[in-house]
């Protein structure tokens, strides 16, 4: 049985043969505890993990000591935010994010305000970007952190981070970014940028599921936090917990591998977005993009929507490809994506399609996927038309 084609790479991407290859000795005879610091095997992971934080850190224009390991993305985010928000809850009350974040952030923050937090949801403009002048009338004297995503995971929308930082460091509030999609993607300096604190998470960028990474500012100013995790002091105290060495190493073996070969990588996969877009338009009369174009957007992700095409009929019929697919208002297709409702473009009834183009696809690829949504497209069209 043939394998669908993969264009899911927001979801997860395959480990990269190269991190694979550095992670294999961690999990036979360099197996040690690096905690274990009385004898070479520990010393001997702990090699491989300090190797891991400094590839990690160079990824995001951080020093070594300002990255904590964890389990990934999600882990990271609930960190950052709830520890920031136990941390200072002497110093204010109020916490700002954006209505198109990852849920892992959308719902720590509703649960923070369900603990008595006041919490602001920032609305999106039609392609998904802030509102820096809201953004500015958002931050009180009581606010005491600011959350936007670097880069949206369903529209591929980059968030400027560095414009959002400049507010949040002029106004003293803590910034926060989740950069699941972003790292190892698009170049991301956190110190010159004024982000605070930054999740990232191995399995986006070719590394393993289950290892992550919180950066933590360690000056100007130092980032306190209240840990979530209790036991044993590990992550300077951060994050307790026998560390996921080869997945660690993996983690940094992937981040060294993506910040090499990023600009290369981004000319490759623009370029492959690109072709699927085209090939698209070419044979369908109607292809919303959602999201912006150019240099704003992940180099990787296309999202598009069809007006007048039943979702659910759509995901059934594209079987052969492994891609995300959400429905805008579509019959018997539940509810929809919260990020199509904020930037508009659930008013029109139709079905969307999520690509993610990465380092394994071909153009043939490409290729095949076009044709096979073109002719399903065109055909559900053409039955829409005369029902």
């Amino acid at each position: 049985m043939t394998k669908p084609i993969y264009l899911d790479y927001h979801a997860t991407t395959p480990v990269d043969p190269r991190v694979l290859e550095a992670m294999l000795p961690y999990f036979t005879e360099r197996f040690g505890n690096p905690a274990s610091r009385q004898h070479s095997y520990g010393w001997d992971a702990q090699k491989g993990v300090d190797t891991a934080r400094a590839q990690v850190a160079a990824l995001i224009g951080a020093v070594p000591g300002e990255i904590v390991f964890t389990s990934g993305a999600s882990e990271s985010n609930n960190l950052a935010i709830k520890g920031v928000a136990s941390c200072l809850r002497d110093k204010g009350d109020h916490l700002i994010t954006v209505a198109t974040e990852h849920k892992s952030v959308l719902d720590t923050f509703k649960k923070l305000g369900q603990e008595g937090w006041r919490v602001t949801f920032l609305p999106v403009d039609r392609e998904g970007f802030v509102d820096l002048d809201a953004l500015r009338a958002a931050i009180t004297e009581r606010t005491v952190l600011v959350s936007a995503m670097t880069a949206n995971n369903e529209i591929g929308t980059v968030q400027p981070l560095g414009e959002i930082g400049a507010i949040t460091s002029e106004r003293g509030v803590l910034f926060h970014t989740d950069a699941a999609q972003a790292a190892g993607k698009v170049p991301i300096d956190v110190h010159a940028m004024n982000v605070d604190l930054l999740s990232l998470t191995g399995h986006k960028y070719y590394g393993p599921k289950g290892a992550g990474a919180l950066f933590i500012r360690r000056r100007k100013p130092r980032i306190e936090l209240t840990c979530q995790i209790d036991g044993g002091g590990h992550e300077n105290g951060f994050r307790s917990g026998t560390l996921n060495v080869p997945g660690i190493v993996g983690l940094g073996a992937a981040a060294e591998i993506c910040r090499t070969g990023l600009d290369t990588e981004r000319q490759k996969l623009g370029a492959l977005r690109d072709r699927l877009l085209s090939l698209l338009q070419s044979g369908i009369d109607n292809v919303h993009v959602n999201g912006p174009l150019g240099e704003r957007r992940l180099s990787h992700n296309l999202h598009v929507s069809f007006p007048g095409v039943d979702g659910e009929r759509l995901l059934m019929a594209i079987g052969d490809l492994a891609v995300s697919t959400g429905s805008a208002c579509s019959s018997g297709s539940g509810a929809a994506s919260h990020v199509l409702e904020a930037i508009g473009a659930t008013s029109i009834p139709g079905a969307s399609i999520r690509f993610g183009v990465g380092r394994m696809t071909t153009e043939q690829e490409i290729d095949t996927a076009a044709a096979r949504v073109v002719k399903v497209v065109q055909s559900l069209g053409s039955k829409a038309v005369t029902a």
